[in-house]
């Protein structure tokens, strides 16, 4: 991967990381089907990725990140949050990750694209049939509603289901604000991120250092600009309808290819 390459992955990673069409799924789509690449090794330039868009969310909600720091106590609702939902998304998380890691480099890569285009659609539809939002504060999250969310969010490590469509979708059936929601979902994202660079440390570090520093400028960069335009549109924008089209467009080409 050349230094072009390696912004426009991070170009696609933070452009879309917020919206419920799965960046994870788009930059190993990019990944196999422009640059090449064999699953195993698309699969962990496409975690760490997550790396730099992590970045973005602390610098965006640093305040949150303070205030967390500063009330690290269960009875401080922010704090329980994420601890609980971390928790609950390792449970889901790490055994669809070594499922994932068996992959076999070699592979077709159209069958792999194929499982992401429907995976795409299956997120749509989610977004469609949970989507109706409430007025319910992260004060009136109760655990078991954390847990469900931390559930959803580890099964977004697939290639093809959003983090953070599923997440949103998962708080707004709950019955949570819409901006409660979105700030969740930001939130949440950044232990989730932490982890799998952690877990899957092995074969990130085998990225070279150079590439590495590009994608996390880019991802960081495109990640931080998207989220705020995000803030600012989300209300009154249709999300699932783009995993649905988009998914349909991935399996069409695949079958027409």
């Amino acid at each position: 991967m050349n230094g072009l390459e390696a912004i426009i992955a991070g170009a696609i990673q933070g452009t879309i990381e917020w919206l419920p069409i799965s960046s994870e799924a788009q930059t190993m789509l990019y990944m196999l089907n422009y640059l090449q690449m064999d699953p195993q090794t698309a699969l962990s330039y496409a975690f760490y990725l997550h790396f730099g868009t992590m970045i973005a969310v602390i610098i965006r909600f640093r305040e949150e990140f303070i205030r967390i720091a500063k009330n690290l106590r269960l009875d401080y609702p922010l704090t329980r949050i994420l601890l609980i939902a971390s928790l609950a998304t390792a449970v889901t998380a790490l055994p669809l990750y070594y499922l994932l890691k068996t992959v076999s480099p070699g592979q077709n890569a159209s069958i792999f694209t194929m499982f992401i285009g429907a995976m795409l659609i299956l997120t749509g539809v989610i977004m469609k049939v949970m989507g109706t939002a409430g007025e319910k504060g992260m004060d009136q999250m109760s655990d078991r509603e954390m847990i469900l969310t931390g559930l959803a969010q580890g099964c977004a490590i697939i290639p093809g289901i959003s983090r953070s469509g599923i997440t949103v979708a998962t708080l707004l059936a709950q019955k949570m604000n819409q901006e409660t929601a979105l700030t969740l979902s930001f939130l949440m994202s950044v232990p989730a991120a932490f982890a799998i660079f952690l877990i899957d440390f092995g074969a990130i570090r085998l990225i070279p250092v150079q590439t590495a520093v590009i994608l996390t400028a880019s991802s960081l960069f495109f990640g931080y600009i998207s989220m705020n335009v995000l803030l600012m549109v989300a209300k009154r924008t249709p999300f699932w309808i783009f995993c649905i089209i988009l998914g349909a467009i991935t399996v069409l080409f695949i079958l027409i290819v």
